[in-house]
């Protein structure tokens, strides 16, 4: 399974995210974004391209806090990932988001919101930010294990 992972990409419409995001997407099998689409016609549009699993951020319209949840978790390949955007400055993200699935057993938390990617192991669990699309975006591959990758998005 190959997961293109977004988050902040702060768009109206999809023309405006980086080519090469566009082009990892086509051959990707599912999108996980992580909240700030904005506008829900960009959300929209990325739907046409391939099966979407967002939430919700703190800069998002009202028509998408209405549709998006502010948390879920996918179960992929016997893998559980959760997926929040996050909230507060960037000191001590990593203990907000993780209290968000506090109780909930997940392998891997996807988030967004400080803007700083992110690729790394705590406690057993992956923490995964893509960072702004306009700089980066992540793929994940669940293959029996879960790797995670950053990639600049020039």
């Amino acid at each position: 399974m190959r997961i293109v992972v977004l988050a902040d990409t702060h768009v109206s419409r999809l023309e405006d995210i980086p080519k090469k995001i566009i082009h990892a997407i086509s051959t990707a099998d599912l999108i996980i974004h992580a909240g700030d689409v904005t506008d829900v016609q960009a959300l929209r549009e990325l739907k046409q391209l391939r099966e979407v699993k967002a939430v919700q951020g703190n800069m998002d319209s009202m028509q998408l806090r209405t549709i998006l949840p502010v948390k879920d978790i996918l179960e992929i390949a016997g893998k559980r990932i959760g997926i929040t955007h996050g909230s507060g400055g960037p000191g001590e993200i990593e203990e907000r988001i993780g209290k968000v699935f506090d109780g909930d057993q997940v392998d891997v938390i996807v988030y967004g919101h400080s803007h700083r990617s992110q690729n790394k192991v705590i406690d057993g669990v992956l923490l995964f930010n893509p960072g702004t699309s306009t700089d980066s975006f992540g793929i994940l591959i669940i293959d029996g294990e879960v790797q995670g990758e950053i990639i600049s998005s020039q």
